[in-house]
């Protein structure tokens, strides 16, 4: 696969992106990100006719997605936003992905084993996946990507797309960045044109292993960081907590290979902050509650959406043990979601570590 045996054609305010590639796109999942991300590659095709390019989307659960197809909106995910005519909606497993060019994978982490061997006999060979996934699998501590490669076999082609993406303001055309990763540098550039668009810059990226571990360990700093908002806590204290959880990530993160400089950049720096200050992120959003008194289970409660970040929790503290990397704070957060820690121990044995540099 080469850029050089493409054609290409220009649309205003979009990019030059590619005509002959990626015809048929497939979305496995039907939750907030898989929803806009439709809603993106639809309109992009509405734009022009030449891309003549077909977008599907299938969820695991038949009458939800029918509910979805019946209304045109997202009301349990993505409420309030119209989606388009030209969306294909698709529950038959073999069905979704006949024909498919390029696929994106849009299942939360603990669910991709089971879903994904679901599908396996269907997916086309050489295919490339797009996972939008953040998480890390709890037993196997898998980043999704890996997980894809277990289920599939090694030789699938999987390209990483991360970012400060929320799913609200993406619905809203405000402007927003994200980042491909992947090994095959011109495959992330393949993608990288599918997806960009006039409120959407992309970016290429080589180091798949930051990225991924990156998007799942904010969602714990965000719980944190909404445990502070919850207490009324302060600025400061955000301000200290967003830094040092950014370095117990890069601490982490190279210790498992990845590049320092990731954690500095969109997938890093710009995916925690957006997390950690958005009122509609969930991690923050489930953090808030606690701090604002409820225990672990009504917080859970109070949405329908995954927290990632409780998940993620386990495995981080888990892949920190196995590679001696100090994480307090992680280990902070597990300790008041898995240990029943008050959250004002959890913060008085945080001040009251031993004094050292920076």
């Amino acid at each position: 696969m080469g850029l050089n045996t493409n054609t290409y054609v220009a649309i205003p305010g979009f990019g030059t992106i590619i005509s002959s590639m990626f015809k048929n796109i497939s979305i496995i999942g039907d939750g907030a990100m898989g929803t806009v991300l439709a809603m993106l590659l639809c309109e992009k095709r509405d734009s022009s006719a030449s891309l003549g390019m077909t977008v599907r989307m299938w969820g695991y659960d038949r009458e939800q997605l029918k509910q979805i197809e019946s209304g045109r909106e997202n009301k349990k995910f993505l409420p309030g936003y119209k989606l388009p005519e030209t969306l294909v909606f698709e529950s038959d497993d073999k069905r979704i992905m006949a024909g498919a060019d390029l696929i994106v994978s849009a299942v939360p982490c603990q669910f991709m084993r089971k879903i994904w061997r679901r599908l396996q006999s269907y997916v086309p060979k050489g295919v490339p996946i797009v996972s939008v996934t953040k998480g890390i699998e709890n037993d196997t501590l898998l980043c999704p990507s890996q997980i894809l490669a277990d289920v599939l076999g090694e030789e699938v082609k999987c390209v990483v797309l991360s970012g400060p993406t929320i799913s609200d303001e993406l619905a809203r055309r405000l402007p927003a960045t994200a980042a491909v990763a992947c090994s095959d540098e011109e495959l992330a550039r393949e993608v990288q044109c599918i997806f960009s668009t006039q409120w959407l810059r992309v970016y290429t990226n080589t180091d798949v292993v930051g990225v991924e571990l990156a998007g799942a360990m904010k969602n714990i700093i965000a719980i944190a960081a909404g445990v502070v908002d919850g207490m009324g806590a302060g600025d400061n204290a955000k301000a200290a907590l967003l830094s040092r959880g950014l370095a117990e990530i890069a601490r982490l993160g190279i210790a498992c290979g990845a590049r320092p400089q990731t954690f500095a950049g969109l997938t890093g720096l710009g995916d925690l902050v957006t997390t950690c200050i958005s009122p509609k992120g969930r991690n923050r959003s489930f953090g808030e509650r606690i701090g604002k008194g409820q225990t672990v289970e009504q917080a859970q409660k109070a949405t329908e959406s995954v927290i990632e970040g409780i998940a993620t929790c386990k495995s981080v503290v888990t892949l920190g043990q196995q590679y001696n990397v100090e994480m307090p704070i992680t280990r902070a957060v597990y300790e008041v979601l898995f240990e029943n820690k008050p959250v004002q121990t959890a913060i008085a044995d945080l001040m009251k570590r031993q004094l050292k540099a920076e």
